[in-house]
């Protein structure tokens, strides 16, 4: 394997997808390849990853009886990045920490951009103000036909007993536009974006992942 990358500022990888690709469960697997290349790594989320953040997360995905305006919500995800940047990420970076991501700036432009109907050039301002010049070093973008992630959704969703969050209980149609504005943002981006297919076992997933990895980390040696 290649050697542990060192340098004085850790690489950020975020991990990006719709709801039921199985994000939070290869970050682990992220974490644990990265570790296995002797690299210093922290997994955080987004919304959240501190404990401020985590309570405008659940200001973002708890049921309210008014509902959240898409500004009003726009604007606490980036609330929650402002906090999140400055008490987790940059710092853990600043110390030659890499950082993985369920999460980041994408999510925003396929979630509150293509979901919502927000215009881009609206959270680009927010983007450059709240992120300056800091940009993940690459994304996973893990990708799967709409009724497959569905399926696995719901059976995840039976078997926990959770109950869906505002996001999840949204509409076909949202999440074909979260879709389709994730894709367009790969093809944008295809330097630091890399479109992993999420279907089949999680084997086979975590094959694609660590293949991408290994690469990435190698190339950056």
């Amino acid at each position: 394997m290649p050697q542990a990358v060192n340098g004085p500022r850790g690489r950020f990888i975020t991990l990006e997808g719709g709801e039921g690709v199985g994000k939070s469960t290869n970050v682990a697997f992220v974490v644990e390849r990265l570790r296995g290349h002797g690299i210093d790594v922290v997994s955080t989320r987004e919304p959240g990853g501190t404990p401020t953040a985590e309570a405008i997360r659940e200001l973002l995905l708890a049921h309210h009886e008014e509902p959240l305006d898409s500004d009003a919500e726009l604007l606490l995800v980036f609330a929650a990045r402002a906090q999140h940047l400055a008490r987790k990420i940059r710092p853990a970076l600043a110390r030659g920490t890499w950082v993985v991501c369920d999460r980041f700036t994408d999510a925003t432009f396929a979630y509150q951009g293509g979901g919502r109907g927000i215009d881009g050039e609206r959270i680009a301002l927010l983007e450059g103000f709240v992120q300056r010049e800091l940009t993940p070093d690459l994304t996973l973008l893990l990708d799967m036909p709409l009724e497959d992630a569905e399926a696995r959704l719901a059976g995840r969703l039976d078997k926990s007993g959770e109950v869906r969050d505002r996001f999840e209980r949204e509409q076909r149609d949202f999440f074909e536009r979260v879709r389709r504005a994730y894709l367009a943002r790969a093809h944008c981006a295809e330097e630091r974006v890399a479109v992993i297919d999420a279907g089949g076992s999680l084997d086979a997933v975590q094959r694609r992942i660590g293949h991408c990895l290994d690469e990435r980390i190698a190339a950056w040696s």
